[in-house]
């Protein structure tokens, strides 16, 4: 017999975000031995300044090499260390979140708490201020990994935040205690509200004033208020970001035991391999129970060491942020204009690493059926592997995440023809020859040739 966590259906890997994933792994695309695979576009990842790091590192072989002033470390990071983590990596960490929020919040490493990315930060939290049965309150559309990260282990439940396409998505009271009054109907015990700032999948930055509301929402219904703040360093476009933290302190709110705040540098610095994330809180029962259970999911010494120099640097860290930011707004500019060419739009957005894109236009019908068959075509006809917004519990059929920062600008180019090929071919009817068929047959040919060289080069 095995456990019910083992033969149940309740991690939510099951929903078309992560299935589209596994499409993707049968049929990768690669410009030169598959170009007719597909283009992955439904992971969030920031490549797009791994060159500045890379730079950094080899003008800075001694952090690689495990020495500080010319003398090896190897020997005490490859000791154990406890799971309140390097001294040195916190205090780094804490001047780069402030960095980001223009040191208008200081933060004070003793209210830290090292995990091994936001998925176990967020875990962790849950764990701490819910017990199985109870619920947080979750606008959406919203990140679907949650249906896994926060209930799958932890028996917590996730009641919606109904937000609304025809005024941009934003947070309203009326929303607010919509979902808390369905909550209340169900017998459900709400802990708190959870929100991703800036917004994933919307790519927008919570407002000052969604925040203040947020804030008097929950000190009013004495529950906890929750802030995923991964994608903070990614505001590229006004306005800026505003963490929960800034507009507590200015409610006179600064010391309050029920707001906690994750973070990751998976997204800001595109390191979701090293496993590097935090939880931040004023309450000392949180800090201490979040710190004995990271023991389950700590961040290896090494990484710290090789962080806390790289973060140190405020030259290094000043030059990334704002050189990332040019850098993610341009692809995401270059990515709504070429949609726009093929007659789609966006939500307007600042942040992230994606846009929320509106197909209803290409939709047979109105419902979430006739996006499921848009989506199964897109991935498997078109090879390009996007997010329903069903699988973000978007209520509005025809919405779609679409990521932009995890590819080569050659790889986006092809993902904006075929996007083309595919609205003319919709468009056109009868028509049989497409963009994408010209497309198609001109990469093949591109792969031969670059085949026939390396074979050439070879044999030479």
């Amino acid at each position: 017999m095995l456990s019910s966590k083992v033969v149940g259906d309740s991690h939510g890997q099951d929903s078309s975000y992560f299935l589209g994933w596994q499409e993707y792994e049968k049929n990768p695309f690669h410009e030169s031995f598959n170009p007719s695979g597909i283009v992955q576009m439904g992971l969030a990842e920031n490549q797009l300044s791994f060159d500045l790091i890379e730079k950094w590192l080899e003008e800075h072989p001694e952090v690689l090499g495990l020495k500080k002033n010319d003398e090896s470390v190897f020997r005490q990071l490859a000791l154990f260390q406890d799971y309140h983590g390097l001294p040195a990596f916190k205090d780094a960490m804490a001047k780069f979140m402030g960095k980001i929020r223009e040191n208008k919040v200081k933060f004070d490493t003793n209210k830290m708490v090292l995990t091994a990315g936001s998925t176990s930060a967020n875990e962790t939290l849950m764990f701490c201020l819910a017990n199985p049965g109870d619920a947080f309150l979750i606008p959406a559309p919203y990140y679907p990994g949650f249906d896994r990260d926060l209930k799958w282990r932890t028996g917590v439940e996730i009641v919606p935040i109904h937000c609304v396409s025809s005024n941009g998505y934003k947070i309203t009271e009326d929303a607010l205690e919509d979902a808390y009054e369905r909550a209340l109907k169900h017998n459900l015990n709400i802990k708190g509200v959870l929100i991703t700032n800036p917004s994933n999948p919307l790519g927008t930055s919570t407002t000052r004033e969604e925040l203040d509301l947020l804030l008097t929402f929950t000190s009013t219904k004495k529950i906890h208020m929750v802030s995923d703040e991964i994608y903070s360093g990614t505001v590229f476009d006004s306005p800026e970001f505003t963490s929960v933290l800034e507009v507590a302190k200015d409610k006179n709110m600064g010391l309050d035991d029920k707001i906690h705040v994750v973070y990751s540098l998976s997204k800001d610095l595109g390191l979701p391999g090293f496993r590097v994330g935090l939880i931040y809180s004023n309450n000392e029962k949180v800090v201490s129970a979040a710190t004995k259970m990271s023991s389950f999911g700590l961040i290896s010494s090494q990484t710290q060491h090789l962080l806390a120099n790289l973060l140190s640097d405020e030259r290094f860290t000043t030059n990334y942020l704002e050189e990332n930011k040019k850098r993610l707004r341009e692809r995401k500019d270059r990515l709504v204009s070429g949609l726009k060419e093929a007659g789609i739009s966006c939500l307007k957005s600042n942040a992230g690493l994606f846009c929320w894109v509106d197909l209803r236009h290409l939709l047979k019908s109105n419902t979430f059926e006739a996006e499921h068959s848009l989506w199964t075509k897109i991935v498997c006809e078109v090879g390009l592997n996007i997010s329903p917004g069903s699988s973000c519990h978007c209520d509005e059929p025809g919405w779609f995440r679409v990521c932009f920062a995890n590819m080569s600008d050659q790889t986006m180019e092809v993902a904006m023809d075929r996007v083309k090929g595919f609205v003319d071919n919709n468009n056109g009817g009868k028509q049989k020859r497409t963009m994408w068929d010209t497309r198609r047959r001109s990469l093949i040919n591109k792969w031969v040739s670059k085949l026939s060289s390396v074979t050439c080069e070879s044999e030479r």
